[in-house]
Order: structure tokens, then sequence, then C-alpha cells
């Protein structure tokens, strides 16, 4: 005999299981579907089945912007850059990396440190750690505090918080950014952009050089280093290289590096030694 009762209070039961949360993901897809996105073009199966995955930049942890990071850094070295692969000039980078990073604001980060094929006098960074720096730069560099300076400056730029604040500006303006924060696949792309073709602000750099200089201060390294390397490259004429073409106001920023190593003058001498940079990075000459 059928168990009308039973069936009932089974259905009901069901009724509430599925149809609240099927309501839920209903009124999800129509807000996304209703919000504006010039120019963008969004597959939503992915997005119903896996999950929104939604940033919030003004207030991103620690362990998010690694993960973000590491996109980008995927993302770059798919091809947009090409590592170079001597082990030794690698190990030598990322242990100046790792002696300046334990001195930085954010020591706590996992940071990657690599060096990138390319005969251009450049490095940047992206978030979560990732510092990249090109052979052209560590062969224009004529030791170690000079490499160290561009490095802990690069760090500066992580500590700062400098590109997850541009990140922000620029989803804002490109109305990609909405009440509830930013698409992370979104969040990558601009990320990418943003590390490869760096429009920095003047006041983003004259933090990361501060930044960088108490880094290479607490690090131990010769302070003279960083205003060595930013004045040679100016007065090799010619071209402006990448490193300083990208940030703008360097007289200025020689000028507030030496009033603040004169305010703060330190001991620190390590990394003057020219022969022994020269063979460290010997393979690339």
């Amino acid at each position: 005999m059928f168990n009308w009762k039973g069936f009932v209070a089974n259905y009901r039961m069901w009724r509430r299981r599925w149809f609240y949360p099927l309501i839920s993901v209903v009124v999800a897809l129509s807000l996304c579907l209703s919000t504006p996105l010039p120019g963008r073009a969004f597959d939503f199966l992915p997005m119903i089945l896996q999950g929104v995955q939604v940033l919030q930049l003004s207030n991103i942890s620690d362990r998010q912007e690694t993960d973000i990071g590491k996109q980008i850094n995927q993302q770059i070295l798919s091809g947009q850059v090409r590592l170079y692969r001597n082990s030794n000039v690698n190990a030598y980078v990322e242990q100046i990396g790792r002696r300046l990073a334990a001195n930085s604001d954010r020591p706590n980060l996992p940071y990657t440190f690599q060096v990138v094929e390319d005969d251009a006098i450049n490095a940047f960074a992206t978030l979560g750690g990732y510092v990249y720096v090109h052979t052209g730069l560590l062969k224009a560099a004529d030791n170690e505090a000079e490499l160290a300076s561009v490095i802990a400056h690069e760090i500066g730029h992580i500590g700062g918080k400098h590109l997850v604040k541009q990140m922000r500006q620029k989803a804002i303006a490109s109305g990609l950014a909405t009440a509830s924060g930013l698409d992370r696949n979104a969040a990558v792309g601009i990320g990418v952009e943003l590390a490869l073709n760096r429009p920095r602000s003047r006041n983003d750099e004259f933090d990361a050089d501060q930044r960088g200089l108490r880094t290479l201060t607490r690090a131990g390294y010769a302070q003279s280093g960083m205003v060595s390397f930013m004045q040679k490259l100016l007065q090799k004429g010619g071209s402006v290289p990448t490193f300083l073409s990208t940030h703008p106001g360097t007289s200025d920023r020689i000028n507030g590096l030496r009033r603040a190593i004169n305010s703060q003058p330190s001991n620190g001498k390590y990394g003057l030694d020219n022969a022994s940079y020269k063979a460290n990075i010997r393979p690339l000459t």
C-alpha cells in the first residue's frame, strides 16, 4: 500500500534541501548577467560550478596575494620572458635576494628571485614576492651592493603593496571592478600587464627607494651602492636604460637617497668588492 504521508514528508524535505540553494544560484547568476562589463566576455558556467572567485583588493590577504602572484608568474613565464638557466648565477642572485628579503618590510612572504635572459638594463616585481632581474642589469652593475640596491628597490614595491594599489586603480578605471570586488582572472590579467608595462607613480618610486634603502642598510650592504648605480647609468649617455626610463624623476630620487643616507648613515660596507662580483657573474661576461 502506498504511504502517501511518507511521500509528502519526503517531498517537503527534498524541497527544503534543494530549493533554497537553487534560488541562490539563480540570483547570483542574475546579478552577474546584469552587471555591465564593457569589452569583456565571461563564461559563466565555470563560475557557477566552481564558485565565483571575487577579490577585494582593498584588504587582500598575504595568502591571496601570494596565490595571485603565482598565477601572474606562470603567465609571465609562459611566453612573455625567457629565464636565464645558469645555475651558479641563479643561485647567486637568489642568495642576495634572500638576504635582502629577510631584512625587508614583509619578511614572511615566500619570495622568488628569477634571472631573465635579456640585455635590457631592467628589473621588475609582482605580487607575492616575485622579483625578476635582467641579465643586462647584472652586467651593468659593478659590484654586489649595486645589484642588491636594485633588488631591494623592487622588494620595496612589494613591501609598499604598490602593484596591488595600481591593480585596484586600473580595475576601477577599466570598469572591471564591481561593488563586490574584482574577478580573480581579471586581476591576474591586470597584474601581468602592470608587471611588464609598469607606469609607476612618482610617489611609489620614492617610497620604494626609501624602503629599499632601509632594507639594504639592515642587510649590511653599503648604502652608496644605490646612489652609485643610478648615477652611473645616467652618466653613460645615449638612450636612458629601461630600469630608469620606467622610473620617473631619477635625479630627484638620487637627491632624496643622499638626504636619507646623510640623516641615517650606516657603517655597512658589504658588497663593494668588484672582483668578487665579476667572478660570481663570470658566465655572463
